[in-house]
């Protein structure tokens, strides 16, 4: 791979990971410079701007993004048109990823294992029938979600009926789709896969968080969280998560770099949700995970680079 290929980091974006966003493109510059690339630029991405990166003709966009218009395959679909090569997954998986409710509809047609859940619009019916809705279906404690959000933005763990309509109205806040999940009480890990056709499965990480759940503040605040590598679990369920994360990947048609989020309960892992462009920010998983493989973070983003040059999205 050539040191002068044309590399833009794009970062910022609008959604409401962009501060997250601006950390990780800033880290994934600093990076690409320090492993030897000498045209490297980063760009802030606006919803007004995007003709000026077009015009930049990189050789390849470094995706740094976060959330809505990031994840969610709108800047992969204008790359792909303008045909500009970038790193992460394509269009429909960024897609798929980037939405709750499709990814564990998808989970559940492949037959892989998820907990529990409905879906609801809020045009439906009233927050008190939604309420009475996930009581009976799904049961307490019980897990709201803004499916379109990332870094547990818009997520709330429900143990009372009574707190339901406060937290529903929450949700409704940031999104008109809401997400209830089965709570299942267990071991959170991630397993983190780097590759297109070749996987190579990176160290599990066992994710432990000071407040009541891994939300925002805990990802984000030095001392809140802990990463720990391996998880403690037992081996069965180590086997189980990394086969499970594989189909997911697949299925999905991922490629690059992404992460597979588990609960380790008693019935063994159950899958959460696939970030398709993890953070890569000081206190981000997946290079804590490389870390421990022995793969430096210049190496790391220098692969996902190699990665994003000859995906095959289809």
């Amino acid at each position: 791979m050539k040191k002068d290929l044309k590399i833009v980091v794009v970062y910022g974006g609008i959604s409401t990971e962009r501060e997250i966003s601006l950390q990780s493109g800033q880290a994934v510059f600093e990076a690409l410079k320090e492993y030897g690339f000498t045209d490297v630029t980063l760009f802030d991405l606006h919803h007004d701007n995007i003709g000026e990166l077009l015009a930049m003709k990189p050789e390849i966009a470094y995706l740094a993004l976060h959330g809505k218009g990031g994840e969610d395959g709108c800047i992969q679909g204008v790359l792909e048109l303008a045909g500009i090569p970038y790193t992460g997954p394509g269009v429909g998986a960024s897609a798929v990823g980037m939405d709750k409710i499709y990814t564990k509809n998808m989970l559940k047609a492949a037959g892989l294992p998820t907990s529990e859940y409905i879906a609801v619009h809020k045009s439906e019916m009233s927050v008190d029938e939604i309420a009475a809705l996930i009581v009976e279906k799904i049961g307490l404690p019980a897990v709201l979600k803004a499916p379109c959000q990332g870094s547990s933005i818009g997520v709330e763990i429900v143990k009372e009926a009574s707190a339901l309509p406060k937290a529903i109205e929450d949700i409704f806040s940031y999104e008109d789709q809401l997400l209830a999940e089965k709570f299942v009480a267990g071991t959170e890990i991630t397993v983190p896969i780097i590759g297109n056709e070749e996987l190579q499965v990176l160290p599990e990480i066992e994710i432990t968080s000071e407040r009541e759940f891994y939300d925002y503040k805990a990802k984000y605040t030095q001392g809140l969280c802990h990463h720990i590598i391996p998880a403690r679990i037992s081996e069965a369920d180590r086997s189980a998560a990394i086969e499970i994360a594989k189909q997911v990947y697949r299925k999905l048609n991922l490629c690059g770099v992404s992460r597979i989020d588990f609960i380790v309960g008693a019935s063994g892992p159950v899958v959460l949700e696939v970030n398709t462009l993890p953070g890569m920010t000081a206190m981000s998983l997946v290079p804590d995970a490389a870390r421990v493989a022995g793969i430096r973070f210049p190496e790391l983003v220098a692969k996902i680079i190699d990665f994003g040059l000859h995906a095959k999205r289809g």
